[in-house]
């Protein structure tokens, strides 16, 4: 497929409670996020593991968005199976149960159509894992992985040998504070550009994003959202919203970068306004452009006010 995202993670089912109800055994895993993002910008290439219960007729919707299933293996046993519950501050969560299952013993295999893809995402597997995603590539050209503090803590000589690999890391301010050992999260994203990434997206929840490269910082909002009705992976729709739409442009310059992230933040917006994949599953792209012309309106600075009170017509007023 051409300018294919190729998407590497869980497939799972959650069962979650919110304050604003609950779900059993519904859609989730940060592949199957990721690849609906993404789905509405670029054909996805998903590799994942179920078990022999798995629904394959509930990805359909996939299918016709141009997600390509060929990767996705079926393995004798359960699906990877995790609950949770949040609390009425959605930033609390709490794990009631994880059962790997069948991820446990997952070992990526790309199937040869897949291995030319240039646009990459890792999703949240073990760095071991990661490394034999890139082993199988054959020119990959801008790969962005994503960690968590399990591997940061547990494999963190693994994860910093994957970084000097990929061109993007995404994670959250707790992760980039925890695998850089720096608290201010300026001094975090350039501490974990050295280890290799030429680009750091450190994503803060309901305060919004930030993008660091050696071009220079972007921050952005996150768009204010007035029914978050289950944020289970925001974190990993906002991933293949962003890399969905570098895969469509090709551009991966500060610019490029700075656009494909306010996409991100717009597809993650429409994930979290209802349970598992339902969002996104309804999502089209009409709606998703809405939604970044929203978060441009929202980011825009006026012209900034001189000494005398007047307004700057332009930078040379």
């Amino acid at each position: 497929m051409d300018r294919a995202l190729l998407v590497i993670g869980s497939v799972a089912y959650d069962t979650v409670e919110t304050p604003s109800g609950s779900v059993d055994d519904a859609l989730g895993g940060s592949a199957l996020y990721a690849s609906a993002a993404a789905s509405l910008f670029v054909p996805v290439h998903l590799v994942g593991v179920v078990g022999t219960d798995f629904r394959i007729d509930d990805l359909d919707f996939m299918r016709q968005r141009r997600v390509d299933l060929g990767g996705l293996e079926v393995a004798d046993g359960r699906t990877f199976r995790w609950s949770g519950v949040y609390e009425a501050n959605l930033n609390v969560r709490h794990t009631r149960s994880t059962h790997l299952n069948v991820f446990a013993d997952f070992s990526p295999r790309l199937p040869d159509g897949y291995r030319s893809d240039s646009v990459i995402f890792l999703g949240n597997i073990a760095p071991t894992l990661q490394a034999h995603v890139l082993d199988q590539l054959r020119e990959p050209r801008w790969v962005a992985l994503d960690t968590m503090d399990l591997w940061i803590n547990t494999a963190r000589g693994e994860l910093e040998k994957v970084m000097t690999r990929v061109q993007m890391i995404i994670v959250n301010d707790a992760e980039a504070r925890l695998l850089s050992g720096e608290s201010n999260l300026v001094l975090a994203a350039r501490r974990l550009m050295a280890m290799g990434p030429a680009a750091v997206v450190i994503k803060k929840g309901e305060h919004g994003v930030f993008l660091v490269t050696n071009d220079g910082y972007a921050a952005l909002p996150a768009l204010p959202i007035l029914s978050v009705i289950d944020p289970t992976g925001a974190g990993d729709s906002f991933a293949g919203g962003m890399l969905g739409a570098i895969a469509a442009s090709r551009d991966w310059s500060f610019a490029g970068l700075r656009r494909a992230m306010a996409y991100g933040t717009a597809t993650a917006s429409l994930a979290v306004e209802s349970f598992s994949l339902d969002g996104l599953r309804t999502a089209t792209r009409l709606m998703l452009e809405e939604r970044y012309r929203w978060l441009r309106d929202i980011a825009d600075i006026p012209e900034p006010v001189r000494a005398d009170g007047g307004v700057h017509a332009g930078p040379n007023a």
